[in-house]
């Protein structure tokens, strides 16, 4: 479908924010994004199991069993971690790789959707108007992603809609779903669901 309006001037169109039915198909959660749950209540709805794990890496990789493997049970969706020798590293790096799946997989309510509560309110109040630079361990990194890729869900992918909710650049935005490449290839396929060129 296309929700893109021509304008024979050549000028970019003012952004428009999509109903629901006219957003491309993604699986939904309501009212709670897992990815905004603190770890002990995300984890207390997975199942956890730990696993010895062969491969290359000498033979001090994994003598114990310190491979992870998470599975996200209202979702389905699972994570795992196997390279590091501690466990507790291990847990920590499918918890953070969980995170970042269910931000990509699930779509929440954006902030045309409804009035955000509870940590999706505290996050938007804390990163509007930041500058949205994080390092790749930050813990609110996938959060973050997550909020703003329901916001571009409702846009049509398009960031310069997305940057007025937030106060930020669209660059921030951009640059912020290129560091994780599913993200940019997720807005994307929103895009051209929409009409719309890839994001470069």
């Amino acid at each position: 479908m296309n929700s893109r309006s021509d304008d024979p001037k050549g000028s970019k169109p003012e952004p428009s924010i999509a109903s629901p039915d006219q957003r491309m198909p993604l699986r939904s959660v309501d009212p709670n994004h897992p990815a905004l749950l603190d770890d002990a209540t995300l984890l207390g709805q997975c199942d956890l199991r730990f696993q010895r794990r062969g491969g290359p890496g000498g033979q001090h990789r994994n003598k114990t069993s310190s491979g992870v493997f998470l599975h996200h049970e209202p979702t389905d969706i699972t994570a795992e971690a196997t390279e590091r020798r501690s466990q507790a590293d291990n847990r920590s790096v499918a918890l953070s790789r969980l995170r970042f799946r269910l931000a990509m997989e699930l779509r929440g309510a954006s902030i045309w959707d409804a009035q955000p509560t509870g940590m999706a309110k505290e996050l938007r109040a804390t990163y509007r108007g930041h500058p949205l630079k994080f390092r790749d361990s930050h813990p609110y990194r996938p959060a973050v992603m997550s909020l703003l890729i329901d916001d571009l869900h409702a846009a049509g992918g398009q960031p310069s809609a997305v940057s007025k909710e937030w106060s930020v650049s669209t660059t921030s935005i951009v640059n912020l779903l290129k560091s994780h490449p599913p993200a940019i290839t997720l807005i994307n396929s929103i895009r051209a669901y929409h009409g719309r060129p890839p994001l470069r």
